[in-house]
């Protein structure tokens, strides 16, 4: 099927060749355009609920609008320039093989601490100056790990599932989200729709992480127990809803701490660490291989979880045959 297709290929040349840098990236684009909407709204006073829903719509209308007028055209010249079209646009979508690479990066630097800052300032909003070598392992798999959650399933599934609309509409969500879903004075109201939309295209992924991390550690010969019961236990300590259920249960499967002191603007804002006391806190490079082994068997896992989906949703649909 051409659907099914099109996400192999897409997942495939995103694990290859990682994402795309150019300038007119698809969320660099949306990220301009977001900016624009909101600098113009602001100046006219709808700097409230009502201009963030505004925001949200002019933004999330826009990014399909983008995706659906070339498949349109190219649909009328032939099919299969659309399919190309759509399949370019989801491996640029994707992010898997990017976040892979960057944890990458990380681990290979890690004897040069400055440079591995440098990389995992990259990863992370965090004050990452002062941290040790232990500190930028456990900053770069709670990266990986929250990341695996709205990244790499939500997108995944919702390609899957639903196709580039889908793929296009969470990735617009999540981008505004990164944008405008704070909770400080600017964006307290004007986010409130990019944040509670982030919250709810995110719900289900996010606690199906579970399961799939427990698989993925079972496969890996980690711990799957832990990560059942860990993310049961921990998931909680983050403010997100949705990505400390990933979080917790990668900690759990490698069965270290994660969390600890951490620093915005020089400001400690926690100092507790999420994991058993008895499990490392001062982590070393094996602990970093082993978690971008369990991100990619998830991200493998994932994609076949979807197909699967694909695949029944429709033959399910399919209309029969006429005798």
């Amino acid at each position: 099927m051409p659907h099914l297709g099109l996400v192999l290929v897409a997942f495939l040349v995103d694990g290859l060749l990682g994402d795309p840098v150019y300038a007119l990236h698809p969320i660099r684009l949306l990220g301009a355009w977001s900016l624009w909407w909101e600098r113009r709204l602001f100046a006219w006073g709808l700097d409230g609920c009502l201009g963030g829903i505004l925001h949200w719509l002019l933004v999330v209308a826009a990014a399909l609008f983008a995706w659906w007028l070339p498949h349109s055209l190219l649909t009328l010249w032939h099919p299969w320039a659309a399919w190309v079209w759509d399949a370019l646009l989801a491996y640029c979508l994707l992010c898997l093989g990017d976040l892979l690479r960057h944890g990458r990066r990380v681990l290979v630097s890690l004897d040069d601490l400055p440079l591995a800052r440098c990389h995992v300032a990259l990863l992370v909003g965090r004050d990452t100056d002062q941290l040790d070598r232990g500190g930028l392992v456990r900053a770069t798999i709670e990266s990986l790990s929250e990341n695996l959650t709205d990244g790499v399933l939500t997108p995944l599934w919702a390609l899957c599932l639903f196709g580039l609309p889908g793929l296009v509409l969470v990735k617009a969500i999540s981008s505004l989200d990164s944008m405008v879903g704070y909770k400080d004075d600017r964006y307290h109201r004007f986010g409130w729709a990019a944040a509670r939309s982030d919250d709810l295209v995110h719900w289900l992924p996010a606690r199906l992480s579970v399961p799939l991390v427990a698989l993925a550690a079972a496969l890996l010969r980690l711990h799957p127990r832990s990560a059942l019961g860990a993310a049961r236990r921990w998931h909680g300590m983050l403010l997100s809803p949705n990505s400390g259920w990933s979080e917790a249960a990668c900690a759990g499967a490698l069965r270290v701490r994660l969390l600890g002191p951490i620093s915005y603007g020089g400001k400690v804002v926690n100092e507790a660490f999420l994991g058993d006391p008895d499990w490392p806190a001062d982590l070393e490079a094996s602990h970093l291989e082993q978690a971008l082994r369990l991100i990619l068997v998830c991200g493998i896992l994932a994609l076949v979880l979807g197909l699967a989906l694909a695949a029944g949703v429709h033959f399910r649909f399919a209309p029969g045959d006429v005798r």
